[in-house]
Formats: C-alpha cells, sequence, structure tokens
C-alpha cells in the first residue's frame, strides 16, 4: 500500500483529486504491472477468488445496483480507499456497471450529477455507462442516499 496507479495506465481513472481508480473488465487478464490494493467487483454472481482484498457488489449485466444503499456504501469505501491504495472497480466487460459505478464515485468526489458520465467517458471509455436506466440512476445518485 502506499503506492496508487500510474496516471497512464490502462483505465486508470483521475479524479479532481488526485485519486485513481481503475476500472477494468473482468473477462480480460489482469492488466501487467502492480496489482490491487482493494477491488471492488459488480456482478451478478460472486467474482472468482483475487489475491487483494476485495468486496462483491450484486449487480446483474445491465441492469443497476440490487441495492442503492449497498452500492453507496461500496462507492464510498472505494472512493474513501483511493486516497491511499490502488483500487479497481470492475464488472464482466469492464464498461456498463464499471462506467455507472465510476460516475457515482465522481459525484462522491463533487463533480455534478448531470456531467459525471461526460467525465468518466472522457476518463475511461467512451462508450461506458449503456442504458438508459444507468445513466438516470447517475443524474438521480446523490451522494448522501437515493
Amino acid at each position: 500500500m502506499g503506492q496508487l496507479w500510474e496516471q497512464s495506465q490502462d483505465g486508470v481513472v483521475v479524479f479532481p483529486s488526485g485519486r485513481r481508480i481503475r476500472g477494468r473488465g473482468l473477462r480480460h487478464r489482469v492488466p501487467a504491472g502492480p496489482l490491487p490494493d482493494f477491488g471492488l467487483y459488480l456482478l451478478g454472481v460472486p467474482p472468482p477468488p483475487v489475491e487483494w482484498e476485495s468486496r462483491w457488489l450484486p449487480w446483474r449485466d445491465l441492469r443497476l445496483p440490487s441495492d442503492d444503499l449497498e452500492a453507496l456504501d461500496a462507492f464510498r469505501e472505494a472512493w474513501d480507499r483511493a486516497a491511499t491504495e490502488r483500487v479497481e472497480v470492475a464488472c464482466w466487460r469492464g464498461r456498463g456497471r464499471t462506467g455507472t459505478a465510476l460516475a457515482c464515485i465522481a459525484i462522491l468526489e463533487g463533480i455534478p450529477p448531470d456531467q459525471a458520465v461526460a467525465f468518466v467517458r472522457q476518463q475511461y471509455r467512451r462508450r461506458t455507462v449503456e442504458t438508459p436506466w444507468q445513466h438516470r440512476y447517475i443524474t438521480r445518485f446523490r451522494a448522501g442516499g437515493r
């Protein structure tokens, strides 16, 4: 712990505070370089075991998180830990759920909800956040709960 992701690493989102979180798809191999200290995994089934500390947030593909309060807590944990640890957020393909989670974390960071998707698309992947309901979830997301 103590070293953060390099800005140039694939999938790394740099937030205004300087915190960095890597987004990725679990269907791909773990990228070369340092391993995460913590992973937040957004899947409909429990994720495969990893060598680092992790948290599973139940979230089916192309849907929304199963529990809004649990999602808020998981996003806060990822954001808090990113101050001092290498954190990754991942779903199966690394697009819809990952982008939605990163946009919600951007809101925790202070980015207005109506700008969070554009921020993540600029920082992470331009086609992230896939469905209209994911967009609505983000624009209605509030750091203090929904």
